[in-house]
């Protein structure tokens, strides 16, 4: 009788181990987002946009199929929308539609500016809201505890302190944005000098591709990560709590 009791009692825990790995979410591979945002399409657009290949138009559709088939499925595995992958889905889209519909060259540098520049303007905007974006980009429960956060600003009255540190992380963030936005026309107006529709456009585009990680994303992820820096000094200082006391354990 024990047996079984110990036997059963195993089992359950093993299944509850089992539910809890199943409900783990899975962490990124940061190879795979490179490889099917950047390098591949890279390729794609660079090497296989010839006739006696894919094409200049079938090369910029299987190219996006790559990051807009990422996208997708971080949406479907999430079980609700993201609003920065849906952004990323829909300037997929729109750099695909202008080029396979043959645009003038600049609605692209346009729409590589305008996409982080209205993120930097709805940024600010939300300091103004209920739900300020910095609490969705960095102050939130996936990263920090902010339970115990609150509780230790209000237990030393520095709550309105803490408000004013979110605000100005808000413009370091909005910031980057603007910074991403000025880079993103200039990367878009210096490359993309052919016409659309042809192969010296889809290498350029690949090119384009290929250096918005260096030159883009690199600088904004510095500047992400010296605002989580101050973040986290200012929270320390204000509620008396260790670095790792306010980290989410993982």
């Amino acid at each position: 009788m024990t047996d079984t009791n110990q036997s059963n009692t195993g089992h359950a825990a093993t299944s509850d181990e089992l539910a809890a790995a199943n409900q783990a979410p899975k962490k990124e591979s940061l190879l795979a987002n490179l490889a099917l945002n950047i390098i591949i399409p890279t390729l794609i657009l660079t090497k296989l946009s010839g006739d006696d290949w894919l094409g200049t138009k079938w090369a910029i559709v299987v190219a996006l199929a790559f990051p807009f088939g990422y996208g997708l499925r971080d949406l479907l595995r999430s079980g609700k929308v993201n609003f920065f992958s849906a952004l990323g889905i829909v300037s997929i889209l729109l750099t695909g539609g202008i080029s396979l519909l043959e645009l003038d060259a600049k609605y692209i540098a346009i729409k590589e500016a305008a996409i982080p520049g209205l993120l930097g303007v709805a940024t600010i905007c939300s300091l103004y809201t209920r739900w300020p974006l910095v609490r969705t980009l960095i102050y939130n429960d996936r990263i920090l505890d902010t339970g115990k956060v609150t509780r230790a600003l209000s237990a030393k009255g520095n709550e309105s302190a803490f408000d004013r540190t979110l605000q100005q992380a808000s413009w370091m963030i909005a910031g980057s944005f603007f910074l991403s936005s000025t880079l993103n026309y200039i990367l878009a107006e210096v490359l993309l000098k052919s016409p659309p529709g042809t192969a010296a456009f889809n290498e350029e585009l690949g090119k384009m591709t290929a250096l918005s990680f260096p030159v883009i994303a690199l600088p904004a992820t510095i500047i992400l990560m010296l605002v989580l820096v101050f973040l986290f000094r200012r929270i320390g200082k204000l509620t008396g709590l260790k670095l790792e006391e306010i980290l989410v354990q993982q």
